[in-house]
């Protein structure tokens, strides 16, 4: 059975010049061809042309601006399957310079590796070992970052710093980043063999079992800035595990006693509607989260609904990376004063897309909603403007990007401000809502 999922994500993932692709859906429903077939339905069959008519029929029957951009949609589906393709790639191309034409660029094709991608993405879950890598730029060594919690490589020791030598045998020197985390995904219950290098232990050998593997979207600590304690959350996507584990940190975090929080929202492309809407809920007790439109007019609202967690000051980090979900959370906490937003004006996407699985694995993505901060402002292409406007030079852009791990220190101008806006709350007794007028402040 073909699925389709509601997507809210830019399609890439851009923070501090760095770019990854990534792209995140939710709401499970299934789409449905037209009862009414054609002769020409009837002979398509295995053919190319299978994918092609049931790529124009979701967006015949989904797509947000009725009139498809003043192409005719209904004679663009009869060019389609008038010609013939020899081989997958060729219909590939061909819905591909059809999608162009209705001029929406969140209404995109995906091959099945790309879909593939996706579908991991969003889900917040992996087939594999549970590590992150990295290239060594002075080496060029395949080097781990991190190996997740609960993951197999965790329990088979694997250590930050550790460098991976072999995969299955196969040089590392021989693969790009790309090749070698494939090489680490496989089938849950598959062995996989590691050659590692430890500067306290040399080189060793070890074997673990793939298995599926939770992606946390979401790190926190506790952070001392000048005699108050800060929760400082960063939240990487709206994955389908983001809000559970948005929850426990907020909970983490208040038995410690911290006396604010900082959200660090920035690179943050979106992912689940669901998500964005969640978590709002969790900062704030009541109010209007977001609204969207289908292209039959129909308007629905999203409210919080007293489940809030916290009423502790919140300082928001945004950029221009953060985008969809991100916004709609960062625009939520902004108008119901429940936040302080600070950083760079957000990426500026205000629509909804629906991803669906097409008959031979791969997939579609069709926009069939806007959405609205409470404000009923259309952000598209605008984006949130923050409180507090400070942008970041390009050393210091750069200095963040080579090293993440400076993110939430004070060499991170952004996060600097945020903290003295939380200090400002601190010394004043202020409430959460007690927020600044716009200020901007030039990179140093």
């Amino acid at each position: 059975m073909k699925q389709s999922r509601h997507l809210l994500s830019v399609g890439q993932r851009l923070f501090l010049g760095s770019t990854i692709t990534t792209l995140a859906v939710t709401s499970f429903l299934t789409p449905s061809l037209a009862s009414n077939a054609t002769p020409t339905e009837e002979t398509l069959e295995d053919s190319p042309k299978t994918v092609i008519d049931e790529v124009w029929q979701l967006v015949n029957n989904e797509f947000v601006d009725r009139s498809f951009h003043q192409v005719d949609w209904q004679r663009k589906r009869q060019e389609l399957l008038s010609r013939n393709y020899a081989n997958r790639k060729q219909a590939y191309i061909a819905i591909r310079e059809a999608l162009k034409e209705i001029g929406d660029p969140y209404t995109r094709f995906l091959e099945p590796e790309e879909f593939s991608a996706l579908t991991t993405q969003t889900s917040g879950e992996l087939s594999g070992v549970g590590v992150r890598l990295a290239v060594d730029k002075r080496t060029k060594d395949l080097i781990v970052i991190e190996a997740l919690k609960n993951s197999p490589a965790l329990k088979g020791g694997i250590q930050q710093g550790d460098r991976v030598i072999r995969i299955n045998g196969k040089p590392t020197a021989l693969m790009t980043l790309e090749q070698a985390i494939k090489e680490m995904e496989g089938e849950i219950g598959t062995d996989v063999n590691l050659q590692i290098s430890r500067r306290s232990k040399g080189i060793f050998e070890v074997t673990l079992t793939r298995a599926q593997i939770e992606i946390p979207s979401v790190s926190y600590s506790i952070k001392e800035e000048s005699q108050i304690k800060v929760g400082y959350i960063r939240l990487d996507e709206f994955s389908s595990h983001a809000a559970e584990q948005m929850k426990l940190a907020i909970e983490d975090l208040s038995k410690q006693k911290v006396s604010g929080y900082v959200l660090d929202l920035r690179g943050n492309p979106g992912g689940l509607l669901f998500a964005s809407v969640d978590i709002a809920r969790m900062w704030m007790k009541s109010g209007e989260i977001v609204s969207t439109v289908d292209r039959r007019g129909g308007d629905r609202h999203y409210q919080a609904n007293g489940t809030a967690l916290t009423e502790l000051p919140l300082v928001i980090l945004v950029n221009e990376g953060s985008a969809s979900a991100s916004e709609i959370l960062a625009g939520a906490l902004k108008e119901n004063g429940r936040a302080t937003v600070v950083g760079m004006p957000t990426y500026g996407k205000a629509t909804v897309q629906s991803v669906h699985s097409l008959s031979d694995g791969s997939g579609l993505a069709v926009t069939i909603a806007r959405y609205y901060p409470p404000n009923g402002e259309n952000i598209n292409k605008k984006g949130i403007k923050p409180h507090v406007q400070i942008g970041l030079t390009n050393d210091q852009q750069l200095q963040l990007r080579n090293n993440p791990d400076l993110l939430g220190t004070n060499a991170d101008p952004q996060y600097k401000r945020a903290i003295s806006v939380l200090q400002t709350h601190s010394s004043s007794n202020l409430k959460p809502s007690s927020i600044p007028k716009p200020l901007t402040i030039r990179p140093e």
